[in-house]
């Protein structure tokens, strides 16, 4: 039973598709802006994603593997995958992001929230972290904090909106108008995971960007986003008006491989040291 799920699970994370974003270029709204306290924002334009979709595929009876015949899948293991694929194959649902939006292009670091609230809540500061702390990601904060800042930087920047994303626009931003799901590799190039972790957060912007420019949107810490948590693995086309808790995405230095993707979430609070989140400044 155990190579079918290991060769079943390569199958279920090749998963999702998303649609690239219509060319809606806004004249008056340059590419990346950086903020009074040094936050950098990637814009983001328009587009359309299918969420959830997971259409799984098995290999068909015989074998034909060159591998020891010990290890060659029975026709009885080949009609147990199919079983498993019919059941958890998914059409998933279209969304559409009608509206431009500038996000953090990386997450909000230690002296950013510093600059802001006039403290550092983060466990990993100090000796304890290799280079200059200021530029780790802040974590060990709450969907409130989180908010707390947010509320700070729209009283220092009124001229501008800021907010956390939703679900839907970090999943698209993440995306960055991938029609599959990263490979294990490049999720390796793009993610601080627990197959690289040494034992901490690292500095933003040290691993590969995404095609849209923006860091860390996998691994290095969970982001917070504005909704709430659905009690299930996936989002819902409609997301909840209320609940207990809100939603986590892209995993973080401590997760592995299966975790740090886009379109599995959690709820918070997560383990508080590796929770931080990114922030969404809205185009006028």
């Amino acid at each position: 039973m155990m190579k079918i799920f290991q060769v079943y699970i390569l199958l279920f994370l090749t998963a999702c598709s998303v649609l690239f974003p219509k060319n809606n270029v806004q004249e008056n709204n340059p590419d990346s802006i950086v903020n009074d306290i040094g936050m950098e924002f990637v814009l983001v334009q328009p587009g359309t994603m299918t969420v959830g979709k997971i259409d799984i595929e098995c290999p068909t009876f015989p074998d034909t593997r060159d591998v020891p015949d010990s290890e060659k899948w029975t026709e009885e293991d080949f009609k147990i995958c199919q079983e498993m694929a019919k059941r958890d194959s998914r059409e998933g649902f279209l969304v559409s992001i009608s509206e431009p939006y500038y996000i953090g292009k990386y997450e909000v670091t230690q002296g950013q929230w510093k600059k802001v609230m006039g403290s550092n809540p983060s466990h990993f500061q100090g000796e304890k972290v290799a280079g200059d702390s200021d530029l780790h990601p802040v974590e060990n904060v709450t969907w409130e904090d989180a908010n707390s800042f947010i509320q700070k930087l729209n009283e220092m920047d009124p001229a501008y909106t800021y907010r956390l994303p939703t679900e839907f626009e970090w999943e698209y931003a993440a995306r960055a108008g991938a029609e599959e799901l990263l490979s294990w590799s490049e999720t390796g190039k793009q993610a601080w995971i627990q197959k690289s972790d040494k034992g901490t957060t690292i500095a933003v912007g040290q691993m590969k960007p995404n095609p849209w420019g923006l860091h860390d949107m996998l691994g290095n810490v969970w982001e917070w986003v504005e909704d709430y948590y659905n009690e299930d693995v996936f989002a819902h086309p409609v997301p909840p008006v209320s609940g207990e808790v809100h939603v986590l995405k892209g995993g973080s230095f401590i997760s592995d491989v299966v975790n740090a993707t886009y379109f599995f979430h959690g709820g918070g609070p997560g383990n508080g040291y590796d929770v931080g989140f990114r922030v969404v400044r809205e185009v006028k």
